[in-house]
Formats: C-alpha cells, structure tokens, sequence
C-alpha cells in the first residue's frame, strides 16, 4: 500500500473570502443611516379627550349621582364638583318637568361626602329623588 499523499499548500482555495464584502456593506448601512434625513413633518390630529370639554347639561329624564372610593362625584358619569353639583341641580328645577334624581354611593365610598352630597340635594329642593343600588348591599352585616 502506498501512502497517500498530503494536499499541496500551494493549491488555490475555492471559498470566496466573504469579509471585506461584510466590511463593504456595513460601511454602505452606516452611510445610508447617516444620510437619512430627520423626519421634521409632522401631522395635527385631534385627538378624543383634548380641549375643553362641553358643558354638562342635566337630562331632562333622569340624572344619576355616584360617589366614587376615591372621592369623586359623578353626574351622568362625568366627574363634578360640589359647585358644579349644586348648578346642575339648580337646572333640572327649573325643567318643565322636574327629571327624577338617582343617587348611588360606591360600596366603600366616604360617608362624609355622602353626607355632604345628600345635603346640597336637600338644600336644592329637588323633590324626585330616589337611592338606586342598594340591593347589592343586602348581606350589609352578615
């Protein structure tokens, strides 16, 4: 048998020598991000929740106030002050037909707001009031 000899060192190689491509191309990706220009447009849209809100207006059907756990009062679902409050139901008096008034406190609402809340109400002499919810309140105690 004989041995078989071992490849010459000279011989030329068949692989292509991809490196200086990557070098090249990550150049050209530099230059390119480089020379790119900075967007300086811009669009105005108007967006919901921007600008200042409508006045509030009591319905001439049925307005709900809810006392929330962290404070709040809401009239028809939009947050108002004791002022405000005091407005609004100022308003639904002097409606042709007075609007029946509903009043639900959160269950861990502040007693003292509600206090204060039923008070101004009082005070306003609104004579269609009523307590909605109170039936998730049935097992107060157990």
């Amino acid at each position: 048998m004989t041995p078989v000899a071992p490849a010459a060192s000279h011989d030329p190689i068949a692989a292509i020598n991809t490196t200086p491509l990557i070098d090249v191309m990550l150049v050209l990706l530099i230059m390119f991000v480089i020379t790119i220009p900075v967007a300086t447009n811009s669009v105005d849209i108007d967006l919901p929740g921007k600008g200042t809100p409508g006045p509030i207006v009591p319905d001439p059907v049925r307005n709900k106030v809810v006392l929330t756990i962290q404070g709040a009062i809401l009239w028809n679902g939009t947050p108002v002050t004791q002022s405000q409050l005091t407005g609004l139901l100022g308003q639904t008096l002097h409606m042709p037909i007075e609007p029946e008034l509903q009043f639900e406190p959160e269950a861990n609402a502040s007693y003292d707001l509600a206090v204060r809340v039923l008070n101004t109400i009082k005070a306003s002499g609104v004579t269609r009031f009523g307590f909605v919810g109170n039936e998730t309140h049935l097992d107060f105690g157990k």
